[in-house]
């Protein structure tokens, strides 16, 4: 019995060692492809102060709320979008989200949110099927032709939607959006982010 007992444990001992091996490994892959996000988009991404020019100004989409106005994350993209505009920086917007989305028309709710802030709608541009970041740059690319743009995204997500981006065969350059949030949408944004990287990296390798 007492020879059963000793094995059992071992056998545990064995099963923990592998369960901290493998979550080690995944800590590591994961703070790799963090760094391989800041390092692809090293020198592309500033404030809008030190923006560069480009033709169109790219917001991906993210929640809008239940009356359909843009929540604090997307309504921090499209203040730099205006002023991007406005400093005559971008002289066109291409919105790219999902136009079907659980919390409603993000396509609509970003169309919406600048026409009530004077953008002319003859330079927006919509794409209502951009249902990732990936597939909002292959998008951009492929079926509106762009290939320099200035994309918008809070600071979390810019480096991989600027690393995406330029995988994709733009030559872009992120700008950092505002962010008039509660402290748990960052952490749970952060979190996010840190965790989407490795799919990211996997993307760009299999393109």
């Amino acid at each position: 019995m007492a020879g059963e007992h000793s094995g059992k444990r071992r056998g545990l001992r064995r099963i923990a060692r592998a369960g901290l091996v493998l979550a080690g490994g995944l800590v590591l892959v994961t703070a790799g492809a963090n760094m391989a996000m800041w390092i692809l988009s090293s020198g592309h991404r500033s404030d809008v102060a030190a923006a560069p020019s480009a033709p169109v100004v790219i917001i991906p989409g993210a929640r809008v709320a239940p009356d359909g106005t843009p929540m604090a994350y997307l309504r921090g993209r499209l203040d730099v979008a205006i002023e991007l505009v406005e400093a005559g920086k971008a002289a066109r917007i291409l919105l790219s989200g999902d136009a079907g989305g659980s919390s409603g028309d993000e396509i609509a709710s970003m169309t919406r949110y600048l026409l009530d802030h004077g953008i002319d709608p003859a330079i927006i541009r919509s794409d209502g099927a951009g249902l990732s970041t990936r597939e909002t740059c292959e998008r951009a690319r492929s079926m509106f032709g762009i290939d320099r743009a200035i994309i918008v995204s809070q600071y979390q997500h810019l480096p991989r939607a600027v690393a995406l981006c330029r995988a994709a065969g733009i030559e872009a350059d992120g700008v950092v959006a505002y962010c008039e949030c509660r402290r748990v949408t960052e952490v749970r944004n952060n979190v996010r982010e840190w965790l989407a990287a490795p799919k990211a990296v996997a993307e760009m390798l299999l393109r």
